[in-house]
């Protein structure tokens, strides 16, 4: 199959990414022209690099075109961290950007169609966000776009992923980095809110299946369906690094963060394969041994 992905130089696309071309399929992959390859290293040269971005996916357009992908698996957005993913110019050029992608995509031929959505869309009794509405309009103005196209759609709203590569501003490498470089780690909430992390490789094999399975369609939540407050998450990061170093929580609360996970197992006959304990550990022995070759 012909996949075309696009943030395959993030966190989670770079996963799904290498699992496409396990799995045997052609990839292409859309890169910003100055976007940074190396989660990628040592498969570049097994991708069809095709430069552009969410600003101006027109210009993409020939190549996208001459590679006629039948599935586009579309994780990319620009800025996803807590302090720029609602810049209204962000979610602006992401919608806009997704949309126009989509256009090239139909033209070009394209089957079947996964979006990466976010919990922001509706999961957290939060006030809408930039980031979330957009999200949340993407979906509804695709869906019937691909009913009409006779399009495969498929939309996967991602409450938290965590792994190796991470970006460093999310809250398990915040933590990893902290207690490897022997600080203390200060935490704004008070820790109580529960939440639900998904180890990568789970989620980019979730991910690869509903972009790949002819029978599944519609919006699903991707999750552990498992809940873990934060404080006991640091604490246990904090135990397998040192158990008498400190953290330190503030007096803030921040809502719970879980979703039902039910129809995406069944739809997919899938479930997580790594649990959190697991999870961390392989997380964190990547950070060690990424400070050690520094």
């Amino acid at each position: 199959m012909r996949c075309l992905v696009t943030g395959a130089t993030g966190h989670l696309g770079s996963f799904l990414t290498r699992l496409l071309l396990e799995k045997g399929h052609s990839v292409a992959a859309l890169i910003r022209p100055s976007g940074d390859l190396w989660r990628l290293e040592g498969v570049t040269q097994n991708i069809e690099q095709i430069q552009g971005d969410l600003e101006n996916p027109a210009a993409a357009e020939q190549k996208i075109r001459a590679f006629a992908p039948e599935t586009v698996f579309h994780l990319a957005w620009c800025g996803v961290t807590a302090d720029v993913r609602n810049l209204p110019a962000n979610a602006t050029t992401s919608l806009n950007g997704s949309l126009e992608l989509f256009r090239i995509a139909r033209a070009a031929g394209c089957r079947a169609w996964l979006s990466l959505g976010s919990q922001a869309e509706s999961v957290l009794p939060l006030p809408n966000t930039p980031y979330g509405e957009a999200k949340l309009h993407l979906r509804r103005v695709l869906q019937p776009m691909c009913q009409e196209a006779d399009i495969r759609f498929v939309w996967l709203r991602l409450l938290a992923a965590y792994g190796p590569a991470d970006d460093t501003k999310h809250l398990i490498p915040f933590l990893i980095n902290k207690l490897l470089g022997g600080e203390t780690p200060v935490l704004s909430s008070n820790g109580e809110q529960e939440w639900d992390y998904l180890y990568v490789e789970d989620a980019a094999e979730a991910i690869y299946r509903a972009g790949t399975t002819a029978s599944v369609q519609g919006d699903f939540n991707l999750a552990s369906g498992e809940l873990c407050t934060v404080r006991a998450l640091a604490e246990r990061i904090r135990n397998m690094i040192d158990p008498k170093q400190a953290l330190r929580f503030g007096e803030g609360t921040v809502p719970s963060l879980g979703a039902d996970t039910a129809p995406l197992r069944n739809a997919l006959n899938w479930s997580p394969q790594t649990n959190l304990d697991t999870g961390l550990k392989k997380t964190i022995e990547w950070h060690r041994n990424r400070k050690q070759d520094a």
